[in-house]
């Protein structure tokens, strides 16, 4: 299934979900200019290694933001086009709208606090990997459980391929597209806890962390003033 729109219009230019996708693609391009040498130590150095955080009493004692900065930084990385692309796609796709129920700033902090949530569930569902886990889907993850709660009325309008050449468009109801997926992301989450890895290489329980971050912590952005 692949999500095409919603059906909500947003009432507010989204200029900072604009500026996000901005910016993930900026530093996609410049990840295209390096060697494979470079973009591997640069992966590493920005990706959320999650080996890097096993040792808890020597975190604890350091006070250098560096140490963390990639619970940050590894959203705006991306392994691939195709990452990219997907996920600024569904960015773009519910982001204009919890960004006009939000505000700009209140917006741009509940991404990068879902974001690190989902980091942090990544992480700890990771405690040995030694792989970087990029990608910009754990905060995306979190606007998705606010939409889910804030536009229960939404449909997504979705694209089903009808053996690959015959398209199929269909509404399917956004609480329904959203439970269907964070179940999936359930599934495969859980596969991943019996593999000892990460299944297929994408960071489920990120996705899952920031789902749930975004589920329960919205209410604490929107804007107070009445919303028709």
């Amino acid at each position: 299934m692949i999500p095409i729109r919603d059906t909500i219009p947003s009432k507010t230019f989204p200029f900072l979900t604009i500026l996000i996708i901005i910016a993930n693609v900026i530093v996609f391009i410049y990840q295209s200019m390096m060697t494979d040498r470079q973009f591997l130590s640069f992966i590493h150095e920005y990706g959320l290694v999650p080996a890097n955080y096993a040792n808890f009493a020597e975190l604890f004692q350091s006070f250098s933001p560096a140490v963390y900065f990639p619970f940050i930084s590894n959203m705006f990385l991306h392994g691939n086009w195709f990452h990219l692309i997907s996920n600024m796609w569904i960015l773009w796709l519910f982001g204009d709208n919890i960004e006009d129920r939000m505000g700009h700033f209140r917006y741009f902090l509940f991404y990068i606090l879902t974001g690190i949530a989902a980091g942090i569930v990544h992480f700890l569902f990771n405690l040995t990997s030694q792989i970087p886990a990029v990608g910009a889907s754990g905060a995306i993850a979190g606007i998705m459980g606010a939409y889910m709660l804030l536009f229960p009325n939404s449909r997504i309008v979705t694209l089903i391929p009808i053996f690959i050449i015959i398209p199929l468009f269909i509404r399917i109801p956004a609480v329904i597209y959203l439970i269907v997926w964070f179940i999936s992301q359930l599934f495969y989450g859980t596969i991943q806890v019996f593999a000892g890895g990460m299944a297929g290489g994408v960071g489920w329980w990120a996705h899952i962390g920031g789902f749930i971050a975004g589920l329960l912590s919205h209410r604490f952005f929107i804007k107070y003033e009445k919303y028709n």
